[in-house]
């Protein structure tokens, strides 16, 4: 059963038929004048939700999809056309009552009307009604085309609390600006490394060669100084040279790093959401000022 703590929850629900098929979106919730229970709920049906019709609430229920209601989508379809103006007549009620065959609310007794319920708004302090049963808000007068409602405004919001008499379409806009974070580090390390290097260097050494000459009366004084017959040895000394490899470690270069900016082009995209605003129920050769601004808005892009 739908309590009226949970009416902030049934307005712009889906509404499902008996047998779960949709029959369209929540729009007003009508109280009981007497107990102050929900009684009906308004239904926006047709292709756009132009349409409203009145459907019982009372043994309605409230799941996660949305509001079931215990009536059929063609009975829904065939209800009574009612205007919604905030309030039912007695006999508006009544042929309600009489053609989804359910008995009168409350106590049983003819009701006055119904309270409009917006949101979560409060049901006390009821206004007042005129002889024919209509709700009429305040002091104002009836059948002018500037009255105002209980709301204090022209218009009111049928979806939640009436803060004003006009809606605010609004628009997403995408800012595209640049955050800086890190993405990579360049180092330098040094290591060592071997490598074999040949290179080619002459060396000299003494090697021993006999040399050999004949007596003649040039050296015959040096051949004959010492004993005719001895013994005797004679030595020279050999001398190589040797390739030696002296190291050491000699400056070639410096190395360091440095950092440049560079510059590209990046394609950034987002989806953005924006509100339409569209009107019912205006009469031809009415201007519509907000249409006139969308379809201004729609050139300009």
């Amino acid at each position: 059963m739908i309590g009226t703590e949970t009416l902030d929850r049934v307005i712009g629900k889906d509404v499902y038929d008996e047998s779960g098929q949709k029959i369209g979106s929540a729009g007003e919730v009508y109280l009981d004048d007497e107990t102050g229970r929900p009684e009906w709920v308004t239904v926006r049906t047709g292709l756009f939700g132009t349409k409203e019709s009145f459907v019982p609430i009372r043994d309605a229920d409230l799941t996660d999809q949305g509001l079931r209601v215990p009536v059929s989508k063609d009975r829904v379809k065939d209800a009574p056309k009612i205007d919604t103006d905030g309030h039912l007549s007695p006999q508006e009620e009544q042929e309600l009552y009489r053609y989804y065959g359910m008995g009168a609310g409350g106590t049983g007794t003819e009701t006055t009307g119904r309270e409009h319920l917006a949101g979560t708004e409060s049901t006390t302090g009821m206004a007042m009604e005129d002889t024919s049963g209509r709700h009429m808000a305040g002091t104002g007068t009836v059948g002018t085309d500037r009255d105002t409602n209980r709301h204090g405004t022209v218009g009111h919001d049928t979806s939640g609390p009436t803060t004003d008499d006009a809606m605010t379409r609004s628009e997403e806009r995408m800012t595209v600006g640049t955050t800086r974070e890190e993405v990579g580090r360049a180092r330098l390390r040094k290591y060592v490394v071997t490598e074999n290097v040949t290179e080619s260097v002459p060396v000299t050494r003494e090697e021993v060669r006999v040399e050999r000459e004949p007596i003649t009366d040039a050296n015959a004084g040096r051949a004959m100084d010492g004993p005719a017959i001895s013994e005797e040895e004679h030595e020279v000394t050999l001398h190589a040279e040797r390739a030696v490899v002296e190291k050491e470690a000699v400056p070639v270069e410096r190395v360091r790093l440095d950092k440049e900016t560079v510059t590209e082009q990046e394609q950034v995209s987002a989806d953005l959401r924006k509100e339409e605003i569209e009107v019912d129920g205006v009469r031809e050769g009415v201007r519509d000022d907000a249409r006139e601004g969308f379809r201004d808005d729609e050139r300009r892009r």
